[in-house]
């Protein structure tokens, strides 16, 4: 992984926490524990702060920034998309981005939303806890279910499980 110092700012990493070889991580940004950071994911806390708290996952080349001292946050337990792009952006816990989403400035998801993949969360736009919202824009199409949660539960245990495989078993050849 590289890991960038900003303007006297230093990333936060616990130990807990897994972060490829090939991601960027800049500035102002704390990764809480039992976290999963993907291959080629740039998380850029040089204008602003980022907080990516417990267990969740930010998959393969997603981006997360925002504008000079804003915060995005990922609440617990929340799985960030491949190629997922957020700035200025809440995510609430549980919450799952789809791939190559965006969120806008400050939009908000809740907690047990799923934004589809390819979703367009516009500027300031919210997506209620537990609503499904898919489309350019968004537009909320229904309620998450016990099925979506438990679906989600199985996929986030898996990416938390990679933590220890790679760790066990990640070689560079």
């Amino acid at each position: 992984m590289a890991l960038y110092t900003f303007e006297g700012k230093c990333p936060a990493i616990d130990s807990t926490a897994w972060i490829a070889p090939s991601a960027d991580i800049i500035g102002d940004v704390q990764i809480g524990p039992k976290c999963y950071i993907g291959w080629g994911a740039v998380l850029r806390g040089d204008h602003g702060s980022i907080i990516i708290e417990e267990g969740s996952a930010i998959e393969e080349g997603a981006i997360i920034h925002n504008s000079p001292d804003l915060t995005t946050r990922i609440g617990p337990e929340a799985t960030i998309g491949h190629g997922a792009m957020l700035h200025n952006a809440t995510v609430e816990a549980f919450a799952v981005i789809g791939m190559r989403a965006v969120l806008s400035n400050h939009s908000r998801i809740g907690e047990w939303a799923i934004i589809g993949e390819m979703g367009l969360v516009r500027n300031n736009q919210e997506v209620a806890a537990g609503m499904i919202g898919v489309g350019q824009p968004v537009k909320v199409i229904g309620k998450v279910t016990q099925h979506h949660k438990e679906r989600w539960i199985t996929s986030k245990k898996r990416y938390q499980g990679f933590i220890k495989r790679n760790n066990e078993s990640l070689n560079k050849i």
